[in-house]
């Protein structure tokens, strides 16, 4: 009985100090899951039915071809041009109003999420394309650098989204479903970007002065250039979309629709050339098999967790909690968030979720199992967003420093997102009580 609660403990405390040495999370993941097996005694030919495991669930796994699909999807739109058209559009709508670049950037970032779910190169590009502007207008550093880095994590939540993809498989609910639920809470926390510009712009104006630089067109017109500019990106949302929705395909061929889509937009935009494709390429391979390997070794650390009961020892715990399932689901949704300060989104969907997913599953939220799922799916994803903005580990923070002009410091940008991750809190606990924010769409569409 002591050894069911010493070994996935340590095998815990070994996961936690592996991955802060600074080693590869795939290599930590599989290193602890051996080395325990040996360790505690477990036969090797059981450790081997992980290789099935990664076969069978991984290699073989026909949905996770979107993942590298979505991947190039994103890269061939960004190397399009695309983006930067459309914020140079939206910039001359919303010219002279204060804050007028913020509301074209908020828009743009849920515009962009929808088409490629690349967090790096929504972040770099937008913050290379508004960052200078913004600041060359007076902008507060602080609201400038906390906006773009918030507007470009719009795309881990907004379908199409790899984390949903990797969440669907690793809850086994659908995928389709899961893209369809994140269009509310995505729009959602999209909206309460734009409302917090909007209480900035009214009542702290200074910290948004409308745009005094650039050339000033009739308003007919610039609405006119910003419809042509939007076709493009609404054309391929539908293409990817509108055909999961229709029941025409499914998430990995509509993945393979945006490809081509994305493709195809960047050559008749000029913007594809042998230099740009072997580019995109290369990214796509190193994200897909990053992604790849965090999944086979925490299939092995899973397998060997399972063994020497830490699944039972998690149950124990959850159920010492009470009777509450919002008791349960606020502790694991804490945890989460907590995690987010120090791993990414692939570490704690992959060693996380496996071990807490039986947990909800067998909780009473008063709905069906399948759309309890969905919806803890969800809410989980909106938590997951704050991985990418929560210090010291962010990745949009890095991001963004990267391509920073020269007077923004570190500290700006830790201050300046602040309030945005206090919106996506705001936003998670509005999903968690009020289900059909996320369930409203599947339910009306199937």
């Amino acid at each position: 009985m002591i050894a069911e609660i010493i070994w996935p403990l340590l095998m815990l405390a070994g996961l936690v100090a592996g991955i802060f040495a600074g080693y590869p999370v795939a290599f930590v993941l599989a290193g602890i899951g051996i080395l325990f097996a040996v360790a505690a005694g477990v036969p090797m030919l059981f450790l081997s039915t992980s290789v099935s495991r990664i076969y069978s669930g991984i290699l073989t796994n026909w949905l996770l071809i979107a993942i590298p699909l979505f991947v190039f999807m994103g890269l061939m739109l960004e190397r399009s041009g695309v983006a930067e058209r459309l914020l140079k559009s939206l910039a001359g709508v919303f010219r002279g109003v204060p804050g007028g670049y913020a509301f074209a950037v908020a828009i743009i970032g849920i515009v962009m999420a929808a088409s490629t779910g690349i967090i790096g190169a929504s972040v770099v590009l937008m913050g290379m394309m508004a960052l200078p502007t913004m600041l060359a207008n007076r902008y507060d550093p602080k609201i400038s650098c906390g906006l773009i880095a918030a507007s470009g994590t719009l795309g881990i939540l907004i379908p199409p989204s790899i984390m949903l993809i990797v969440l669907g498989d690793q809850l086994r609910v659908s995928v389709g479903e899961l893209f369809m639920g994140a269009v509310g809470p995505g729009l959602l926390l999209g909206l309460l970007y734009v409302l917090y510009l909007v209480g900035v712009a009214i009542f702290q104006p200074h910290r948004m002065p409308a745009a005094e630089t650039g050339e000033a067109q009739p308003f007919w017109r610039a609405f006119g250039t910003l419809a042509k500019d939007l076709l493009a990106p609404a054309l391929l949302i539908l293409a990817v979309l509108g055909t999961i929705v229709a029941g025409i395909a499914t998430p990995t061929e509509s993945a393979a629709i945006g490809a081509v889509g994305a493709t195809i937009l960047a050559i008749s935009s000029g913007g594809l050339n042998l230099a740009v494709l072997r580019s995109a390429l290369l990214d796509t391979t190193k994200t897909t098999a990053m992604i790849l390997f965090v999944m086979m070794g925490a299939t092995v650390f899973s397998v060997v967790f399972r063994k020497l009961g830490g699944d039972t020892l998690i149950l124990d715990m959850f159920s010492s909690l009470g009777t509450s399932p919002y008791v349960v689901l606020f502790v694991i949704m804490a945890l989460v968030f907590l995690l987010g300060f120090f791993l990414d989104w692939v570490e704690i969907t992959l060693v996380v979720v496996p071990i807490v997913a039986p947990v909800v599953a067998g909780l009473d939220f008063g709905l069906p199992k399948e759309q309890t799922l969905i919806w803890f799916a969800i809410a989980l994803a909106v938590n997951l967003q704050t991985s990418f903005l929560t210090p010291p580990f962010g990745y949009a923070l890095f991001y963004l420093r990267g391509i920073a002009p020269k007077g923004v410091t570190i500290g700006m940008i830790y201050r300046g997102i602040i309030p945005f991750v206090v919106l996506q809190v705001i936003a998670l606990v509005l999903v968690i009580s009020f289900p059909q924010v996320a369930l409203w769409l599947p339910a009306a569409l199937n």
